[in-house]
């Protein structure tokens, strides 16, 4: 692809990054160049983000009905699974999965409270006062 070739399809990062692209200049030379997007490219990461929040969504749903944790909310919003947070909190996936439920999560220690919220780079006031409605209105 010629360097003027190289697509300029703003996106969902318009405005915060740029590609940088590999193109062959008037001389036939290999340059790089930066790229604002690609339309197909685009489009894949819109829908990405369609699916982390439609998940995310569900989560805040089921703790707001009490049917989970908040740690399932945050581990969707930071687009985690069991395994990824297991691995940032040093214990199995099935006490993560445990931990996700409403019921479990309430007898949670200060320390496995603590230690979650820094995983999720929230206090740890806000992992155990966690408002889904409010969380809900933050969105809109």
């Amino acid at each position: 692809m010629k360097k003027n070739e190289v697509p300029q399809d703003e996106g969902i990062t318009n405005g915060i990054t740029r590609e940088v692209q590999y193109a062959l200049d008037q001389d036939g030379k290999y340059v790089k160049t930066f790229s604002k997007g690609w339309e197909p490219k685009n489009i894949v990461n819109q829908i990405a983000w369609d699916v982390i929040e439609e998940r995310t969504e569900k989560a805040r749903q089921k703790v707001e009905k009490g049917k989970a944790s908040p740690v399932l909310y945050f581990m969707e919003k930071n687009q985690m699974d069991y395994s990824i947070l297991a691995g940032y909190m040093n214990i199995s996936r099935l006490k993560v999965w445990w931990h996700c439920k409403a019921r479990p999560f309430r007898k949670l220690s200060k320390e496995r409270m603590d230690a979650y919220a820094e995983v999720f780079d929230i206090n740890s006031e806000e992992l155990i006062n966690f408002n889904p409605k409010k969380a809900n209105d933050d969105k809109l």
